[in-house]
């Protein structure tokens, strides 16, 4: 029986095992980096032990570090978590050699699935559905789109959309490059790109003594950057005959590989056909909307199967939907850059069916180094449309202060017409994302709402008004000009929203009449030019100029803290193309290209690999070449 277990990652999912370890009556240990010292997994922890250092490299994927951590707090059991080394076939070979029970699959299954290409061949053996390799050396435009993939890669990285036949060197290059830096191997495969494709996966739990239990399906094709964003089980729309296909191949491909433990097999569903995608031999991020749908505990029973106990015949009946959206920081309206700060306020409101696994809380900071996931919340009921509905009323009424968040384009994305109908596939955002994340209706006068709670502060601060200014004031909140008048009774007009009526105003609510309908505005600033009005997050206008103003034209500034991981190989004087990638910076697991904003020369090139910089650091700079004269 295992009595202490150490988690080999950080914030959500340690948080999430250790729940679970305190309900088994099971101590729990953490580790955790510098930055991450007073991180909330750390605070939740019986014990903690600490990896000196910031980045991953030298913290969370040291598992000579992690295992001497175990050994020194007393564990006897390693939950890895996901990410990080929970697919290292070597971590979990150390975790045994040490004498420590590994509570996760044998390091040969996950070694085998490791390799998407050699998973690839396991698979047709079993007979599991596959979609033809595609040779780069010998593609042809009737190849074309091709998807190039990393062979020990996950999470998107290493993946690139091929449209253009010219572009398949740079591309393949550029994801060689990124899956060399990410996982430490950098090959890549290709094979057809499927449009409209969904990504529907089969939950697996398998035990040591030959039962394989196939727990439903997920449909986690709403996706940015090939990573999930919404998730729900099961999946909608699939026929009978396609869903018992998805289950017979996922138990074929856990027997294959001598499977036990939890784990997930991914599929690429195409119409009526389903088509082999990889084997993710871990717990995955989205595993509470299969808990929800079939009322399990997956990590009680990862660690009952670690101790050896044999599983039920069967798993129980499913019941009902739920559907799982992750709460991000970072900015969808802005190539979905990851953003960094002090998480003031975490509160989602809480209610039958309503889950929150959250890795933060209010006071915590969200960092560069790490993943930018705040939460993930889960809403299960009797039908999809109810979870739906649930979950998006959760989330419009949650306060989440601090960063910018993904939380309105959630919102959005579960009340749009095409989601709600089930009309889903990876292409979603690609589609939408322009109208998901232009000005909602009504925002102005959040606006207005945040300039009077502002104005409400600074008089009670002062004192009454006592000489009413002649002129209207005004304020700048986001894209919105206020223009109002201070009233000798303490209230207020607005000129410039003239619909716009002062029921009542105080620094933390104002009520406003606007067209008949009296709406309460809930207010709370925090001193760093934002405030957040009913949970949404409006920038004052910037006390400093923005750094881009302060540069000389062409200087292309790092527009988020991160490291250089690359630099294009050019000198000085060269000439480059608008749009031409010059650096690449990864910031919270993600990779951002910086490009040539015009055609010109490069004049200077101050980044380089491994440098840690600044938002705003100057990176390069590019002259504009001058147009060319045309004849009259």
């Amino acid at each position: 029986m295992i009595s202490t277990v150490l988690v080999a990652n950080r914030a959500e999912i340690a948080c999430r095992v250790f729940r679970t370890c305190r309900d088994l009556g099971i101590a729990t240990v953490a580790v955790y980096a510098d930055p991450d010292a007073g991180a909330r997994h750390v605070r939740e922890a019986d014990a903690a032990v600490r990896l000196p250092g910031s980045a991953p490299s030298e913290t969370y994927l040291r598992g000579d570090l992690i295992v001497q951590a175990a050994l020194a707090a007393g564990a006897d059991a390693v939950h890895p978590g996901y990410g990080f080394l929970s697919e290292s076939a070597d971590f979990a070979r150390a975790v045994l050699d040490a004498g420590l029970t590994w509570i996760g699959p044998p390091p040969k299954a996950v070694e085998t699935m490791a390799s998407k290409t050699c998973a690839k061949e396991l698979m047709a053996a079993a007979g599991v559905p596959l979609l033809a390799p595609v040779d780069p050396a010998t593609a042809t435009a009737s190849d074309l789109p091709l998807l190039l993939k990393a062979a020990a890669g996950g999470g998107g990285r290493g993946m690139r959309v091929v449209r253009d036949l010219a572009a398949l060197p740079g591309e393949l290059a550029a994801a060689t490059a990124e899956a060399r830096s990410a996982f430490g191997d950098g090959e890549v495969f290709a094979e057809p790109y499927v449009e409209r494709g969904r990504h529907v996966e089969v939950q697996v739990l398998a035990d040591a003594h030959g039962t394989v239990w196939a727990l439903g399906t997920r449909d986690c094709s709403l996706q940015r950057r090939h990573q999930k964003v919404v998730e729900e089980a099961p999946a909608p729309g699939l026929g009978d005959a396609l869903r018992e296909t998805l289950h017979t191949s996922a138990v074929a491909a856990a027997r294959a590989v001598g499977y036990t433990g939890a784990g997930t097999v991914e599929f690429l569903v195409a119409g009526d056909r389903a088509y082999f995608l990889e084997m993710n031999t871990r717990l995955q991020v989205e595993h509470p909307v299969t808990e929800a749908v079939f009322g399990l505990d997956l990590v009680a029973h990862q660690i009952r199967i670690a101790e050896g106990a044999p599983l039920p015949p069967g798993p129980p009946a499913p019941s009902g939907h739920a559907v799982e959206a992750r709460l991000y920081a970072e900015d969808p309206a802005h190539d979905w850059a990851p953003q960094t700060g002090v998480v003031h306020a975490l509160d989602v409101p809480r209610g039958a069916g309503l889950r929150v696994d959250a890795g933060y809380a209010a006071g915590d900071t969200v960092g560069v180094h790490y993943d930018a996931m705040l939460a993930k919340i889960v809403a299960h009921a009797p039908t999809r449309g109810e979870a739906v509905r649930v979950l998006a009323h959760a989330l419009d009424r949650a306060r989440v202060h601090g960063p910018v968040t993904n939380r309105d384009l959630l919102v959005r994305s579960l009340r749009h017409p095409d989601f709600a109908a089930g009309r889903i596939d990876t292409g979603f955002y690609e589609r939408h994302l322009g109208a998901l994340t232009a000005p909602a209706p009504g925002e102005e006068y959040a606006a207005v709402a945040a300039a009077l709670a502002a104005a409400s502060a600074r008089s009670g601060r002062f004192g009454a008004f006592r000489n009413v200014p002649s002129q209207p004031q005004s304020a700048r909140y986001g894209d919105h000009e206020v223009r109002y008048r201070p009233t000798r009774d303490g209230s207020f007009t607005v000129e410039s929203h003239p619909h716009a009526r002062v029921v009542a105003v105080s620094p933390e609510c104002v009520s406003l009449d606007v067209d008949g309908v009296v709406r309460r505005f809930r207010v709370a600033a925090y001193g760093d030019g934002v405030v957040h009005v009913n949970g949404h997050r409006l920038a004052a206008h910037p006390r400093f100029t923005d750094p881009a103003e302060r540069t000389a034209p062409g200087s292309l500034l790092a527009p988020m803290p991160g490291t250089v991981v690359r630099v294009a190989d050019l000198r000085t004087g060269d000439r480059v193309e608008a749009g031409q990638p010059l650096v690449w910076l990864e910031a919270m697991k993600m990779e951002h290209r910086v490009t040539a904003p015009a055609p010109g020369t490069l004049t200077a090139l101050h980044a380089a690999p491994g440098h840690q910089v600044e938002v705003g650091a100057l990176l390069a700079v590019v002259q504009e070449a001058p147009e060319k004269e045309t004849d009259l």
